[in-house]
């Protein structure tokens, strides 16, 4: 191990020259590539090497370890998955109350029939794929609108820092945050639930375990602003109750995020079964799209090659007033884009994180 002696990479670095190899030889090249080492450099000792270290879990010939707890300890002991995902995400095992509320989330969050991501699921399995890629597709249905639990958590802990360092009232603190996001998906508060009770009881039964803390008592306060403030009837949706309810359960903004993203994969997964034991898997070009789901323009003659200057239309507008009405024409075409608003910011940042690399 180590360099090649002198006269060896003498040998190797004159061949290499005079046979030329791409542009190695050019002036631009901050180095001479003909003057290098050839064999193992040796280990630079003042940088750490990389190497994977973590303090979720180990695992050896003989246990694995997650914090500290041997996992089949733990399941012998009678600890199920429940608990060892608060010893994963918090490194502590749960009251049997916690549990208890964890159980309640997750089964609420499991299913939730044919929705966006169970949806996602069974048109990816029509194509005759792997389970784990439906349940993948599944989980990246969970955008910024639907299940936005990084968001809304990242929010609440923005404006309870802001209430605790300006020494606000938790109504003042709500008023500020509705201000800024009445309208916004990740609110936790809008018209989907006025008529289903299941956010209510979710926060109840928090209520009745013991586990309700800061941030459901900030969230009924940002349910009230909104109600003010909305211009129709609005109340804490399933976003709201779930996330509050995780955060007070002690689980961050991202860990809720992974952990029911997660849990409705194990709903896709059982779509995905249903939908190839019941139905035949579609093969490229067999699916036909009939003129009745159509409502674009109507069948028209291709015009000869010949004929194209007649019927071409420029993009170029000359003016501030042609650009806009064709703008706004062009909003009637669906699928062109014009109807979409641009996100002008980071669009990664509506997570709620305005860090990068390390929290």
């Amino acid at each position: 191990m180590g360099y090649l002696d002198e006269k060896k990479t003498d040998a190797l670095n004159k061949a290499k020259k005079k046979r030329g190899v791409g542009n190695l030889d050019s002036p631009k090249n901050p180095f001479d590539y003909y003057e290098r080492e050839y064999g193992t450099v040796p280990q630079d000792t003042k940088r750490a090497p990389f190497q994977w270290v973590s303090e979720v879990a180990y695992k050896n010939v003989h246990r694995i370890v997650t914090r500290g707890y041997d996992t089949t300890e733990l399941m012998e002991e009678g600890y199920g998955v429940i608990e060892v995902l608060f010893v994963d995400y918090q490194a502590r095992i749960p009251t049997v109350e916690e549990g208890q509320m964890l159980n309640y989330v997750m089964i609420i969050a499991l299913e939730d029939g044919i929705s966006s991501p169970a949806a996602i699921s069974r048109i990816v399995a029509r194509s005759k794929t792997f389970l784990t890629q439906a349940c993948g597709a599944s989980i990246m249905a969970f955008g910024h609108a639907y299940g936005a639990y990084s968001a809304f958590g990242n929010m609440l802990e923005k404006y309870l820092t802001l209430a605790e360092e300006q020494n606000l009232s938790l109504p003042d603190a709500a008023k500020l945050l509705v201000d800024d996001y009445l309208y916004d998906e990740a609110l936790g508060v809008s018209n989907l639930m006025l008529q289903d009770p299941a956010a209510k009881r979710m926060l109840a039964r928090a209520e009745k375990l013991g586990i309700s803390g800061k941030y459901i008592e900030f969230t009924k306060h940002v349910v009230l602003a909104a109600q003010d403030a909305a211009d129709g009837p609005v109340d804490l949706d399933m976003l709201g109750a779930t996330g509050a309810t995780m955060m007070d359960l002690g689980f961050t903004p991202e860990a809720t995020w992974a952990v029911l993203a997660v849990t409705r994969s194990f709903a896709a997964g059982a779509h995905y079964i249903e939908e190839v034991e019941r139905e035949d898997s579609s093969r490229l070009g067999q699916q036909l799209t009939p003129k009745e789901d159509y409502d674009g323009p109507a069948d028209r003659p291709v015009p000869p090659i010949a004929e194209r200057a007649a019927h071409a239309t420029s993009a170029v507008c000359k003016n501030p007033d042609e650009w806009k009405r064709r703008f706004e024409n062009m909003k009637n075409v669906r699928g062109s884009g014009f109807k979409i608003v641009e996100e002008i910011h980071d669009p990664s940042k509506k997570s709620g994180i305005n860090k990068v690399g390390k929290l």
